[in-house]
């Protein structure tokens, strides 16, 4: 941040650049990432705002360039803070406007600096009323500094409340794992806006949080909130529906879903089949898989590995497989390393242990993860080739991937104890 004064006329102007490079804000509980990206700040690239000075103090103009500070922050921190702007401010006895505030707090906001921030909501809560949009954004820059008690406390306070608000205590708690309070924070809501003022994220956000707390029938309520209002087409929420009802093997309710939708896409296409997957509905799967390429719906690597984890549980000898690996092939999907993985599961699943280990060399051996090297040896396992496993677990080894102890257990048990102990 650089101070500029020059006493040369009796305006005291605030320039405020570089704003447009934090419209969305981030926040999570360790980096406020994902929460802050549904709020947007004022795209204005500079502020401008007059008042006259004081007789003590005879300087006129005070230019706080935010954009020369961003630059300079690649090379070392600026040494002019929040704090300094306020004791600056105090020296000139200039009264500080609201939007000067609002500036500041963002500028907390994006450091996640704590103490800073308790310092600033003081100095406003002290000196002003503040409006609905600036206590907003106070609630943001605490959530976002790790304050959540700070925050929540404010909230309590707050006479009046927007959707903002609300949306940002529930998105809050959500990123902090805190669902139950995010669902009754929602429940609470519900009673002051319409379903029609709500966006996709936070609806999407909500179901998520029905799931981890096992809400199916707040869950339900949404979904015919939806529909009796007629906005339920958006493809993005239903993919986030089927996938609601899908984990909680509620299949016929992902079928409405899908079937309800005018259109479709990747997305909802590999809902249908994960839900299906889910309920052992393999042959279902393989079906869907078909019936998406027909309709010339592009398939995408996360397609593939659920089906091809699908046609591993059929016992076809690998048939349906093959015909899936033929299509990976066709679309240029077979080198990515979660469908080779995913392939070597289904060959190792389905006995035919040369595919499995043939598609298993074809991985970059710097791509080879630990589900790489577990699919392949639990092949060996899973058809009684302990000896191979074994093999493989030193070279798993030798490769610097440590085998998972659930791993070594089965082999263990398998194997016997005695016999294998000393040897892994």
């Amino acid at each position: 941040m650089e101070i500029v004064a020059t006493p040369q006329s009796k305006t005291v102007g605030l320039s405020c650049c570089g704003h447009a490079a934090h419209n969305h804000i981030a926040f999570t509980t360790s980096t406020s990432t994902k929460f802050m990206s549904k709020f947007k700040y004022n795209n204005n690239n500079s502020l401008i705002t007059s008042h006259q000075t004081t007789k003590k103090k005879n300087v006129d103009i005070i230019l706080i360039n935010y954009q020369t500070t961003k630059k300079k922050k690649k090379k070392k921190k600026s040494r002019c803070t929040c704090s300094d702007v306020l004791r600056l401010m105090d020296g000139l006895k200039l009264p500080i406007p609201d939007d000067m505030y609002a500036l500041l707090v963002q500028e907390c906001t994006l450091t996640a600096d704590s103490v800073r921030a308790m310092e600033l909501h003081t100095r406003i809560t002290r000196s002003l009323k503040p409006p609905l949009p600036l206590l907003n954004r106070l609630l943001l820059m605490h959530l976002s500094c790790g304050l959540f008690d700070t925050a929540r406390h404010l909230f309590d306070r707050m006479i009046r409340k927007d959707f903002l608000t609300w949306a940002t205590m529930i998105l809050a708690y959500a990123a902090n794992a805190d669902y139950y309070e995010a669902v009754n924070l929602f429940l609470n809501m519900q009673s002051q806006f319409t379903f029609l003022e709500f966006p996709t994220w936070l609806i999407v956000c909500v179901l998520q949080a029905c799931l981890c707390t096992k809400n199916m029938g707040l869950g339900k309520q949404v979904h015919a909130s939806l529909l009796k209002l007629g906005i339920a087409n958006d493809l993005f929420l239903n993919s986030s529906l089927m996938e609601f009802y899908g984990k909680f093997d509620c299949l016929e309710g992902a079928d409405f879903v899908f079937n309800q939708l005018p259109r479709h896409n990747t997305m909802t296409w590999t809902a249908r089949i994960i839900s299906s997957c889910r309920e052992d509905h393999f042959h279902d799967v393989f079906t869907y898989f078909t019936e998406m390429g027909r309709a010339g719906i592009k398939k995408s690597t996360f397609t593939f590995s659920s089906v091809l984890r699908a046609c591993g549980r059929i016992d076809d000898h690998g048939h349906c497989g093959r015909q899936v690996h033929a299509n990976a092939i066709k679309l240029g999907l077979d080198a990515d390393t979660f469908v080779q993985c995913s392939l070597t599961d289904m060959y190792g699943r389905s006995g035919l242990l040369p595919d499995a280990k043939l598609v298993f060399e074809m991985i970059d051996g710097n791509k080879r993860n630990t589900a790489c090297w577990n699919a392949m040896v639990t092949s060996y396992m899973r058809n009684g080739f302990y000896v191979e496993a074994i093999k493989f677990l030193y070279q798993m080894k030798a490769a610097g991937v440590q085998p998972q102890e659930s791993l070594l257990n089965q082999l263990r048990i398998a194997c016997g104890a005695n016999t294998i102990e000393s040897r892994i």
